[in-house]
């Protein structure tokens, strides 16, 4: 590599140099608690319908602020449903005692999945945030982000848990959100990761999946990165749409095992994704067809489909990696700086995990040294 020779005048050289070393406009915003010319901030939050990592992401989040300053530490509530962000929402906006910020009760949308009661939302929220009712938004998921990243308002919208932003559309960018007002956390190879190491592990011939036959259903089933790591090894897809939005959950059930009952005989591999027909609650009814047939699987949900059934998926112990990512950014923003500035790639830790009792049922033997890497091994399969 060649070496640039410094300007002979030492000024100019400093200067450079000092130049190179300041700290980005996010970074110079701080985290320190501040109010909002002496009133509470007013945070909000907007989400497609339940989903239990966006309960796990919110809870983290507030702990992350607490940690912070922004408001007292607390004792987490009783959780009902793994997946109610509405009944955590509510409790913090009633519990949580911060003399610099609020969780707004009336500030918090979810669709349930419909959509008509999206748009309904969709449009409601973007009139509350025209009005500046609210002064930063959560935006929860990959609907929420594809509502609120756009230029129909100017406040602060951070995008959280979102499979693919990129492939959905959300941002162009892992490196821009492409508006001011919004920064969205991404891991642009998080699944690339994921289908590679999978197909490292089983050397699979033909992997099948299932997804409903949406451009945001496909983004959050990593089509395009299944379709992308297919080219470059060699397998084929079987691929096979099912609803998944707009109808009852156990249609979507019978929808995903009537799929994989057409699939199973023609596959030697395959990749659950996000469909709430093979949520972890109701993997047991359509394993059937995979376990009859012998079919290796991986679920990009992570731990919580090894637990229930998947034979293997990488897995975070906790979220609370990302509560504190998430935290920190409304503390700069809320400190000034602008959401467009900060460093949207978020690449967590994690660790292979593996169902033992489904290996046994579907004939594998895993490696010895695939069990010494594993950090979460299964013995049995969890059902509700």
């Amino acid at each position: 590599m060649q070496k640039v020779k410094l300007p002979s005048t030492g000024l100019i050289a400093v200067l450079m140099i000092s130049a190179l070393l300041l700290p980005s406009p996010a970074a110079l915003a701080g985290t320190a608690p501040k109010t909002n010319d002496g009133v509470k901030w007013r945070i909000g939050y907007f989400e497609g319908g339940p989903w239990p990592d966006y309960y796990e992401n919110l809870l983290e989040t507030a702990i992350g602020l607490s940690e912070l300053g922004w408001m007292e530490k607390f004792q987490p509530p009783k959780r009902g449903k793994p997946d109610d962000a509405r009944a955590l929402w509510q409790w913090l906006a009633r519990n949580v005692k911060s003399p610099y910020l609020e969780f707004a009760e009336d500030a918090f949308w979810s669709s349930n999945w419909e959509d008509d009661a999206r748009e309904t939302n969709r449009l409601a929220c973007i009139k509350a945030l025209q009005e500046r009712k609210v002064d930063l938004m959560i935006a929860m998921g990959t609907w929420a982000g594809l509502d609120l990243a756009n230029n129909k308002h100017s406040v602060p919208t951070l995008v959280m848990s979102t499979t693919d932003p990129i492939q959905a559309g959300i941002i162009k960018s892992a490196k821009d959100s492409g508006f001011d007002h919004v920064t969205v956390e991404c891991d642009p190879t998080r699944y690339l990761r994921q289908i590679r190491l999978f197909h490292d592990i089983i050397q699979f011939k033909r992997l099948g999946y299932v997804c409903e036959d949406s451009p945001e259903a496909k983004a959050y089933s990593n089509e395009e990165d299944l379709k992308k790591v297919a080219k470059e090894r060699g397998f084929k897809l079987v691929e096979c749409y099912t609803q998944d939005t707009n109808i009852p959950e156990e249609e979507a059930v019978q929808g995903y095992l009537k799929c994989l009952e057409r699939i199973a005989p023609d596959i030697d591999a395959f990749y659950f994704s996000a469909h709430q027909g093979a949520a972890p609650e109701n993997m047991h009814k359509v394993l059937a067809p995979l376990m009859e047939h012998k079919i290796p699987t991986w679920s990009n949900w992570g731990m919580v489909c090894v637990k229930t059934g998947a034979l293997m998926s990488v897995g975070r112990k906790n979220f609370k990696e990302y509560g504190a990512f998430y935290a920190k950014d409304i503390a700069l923003i809320l400190n000034g700086a602008k959401p467009r500035d900060l460093d949207q790639i978020m690449k967590e830790e994690l660790s292979l995990a593996i169902n033992l009792e489904t290996a046994r049922i579907i004939g594998y033997t895993p490696p010895k040294n695939l069990l010494k890497i594993a950090e979460f091994v299964f013995t049995d399969i969890e059902t509700p």
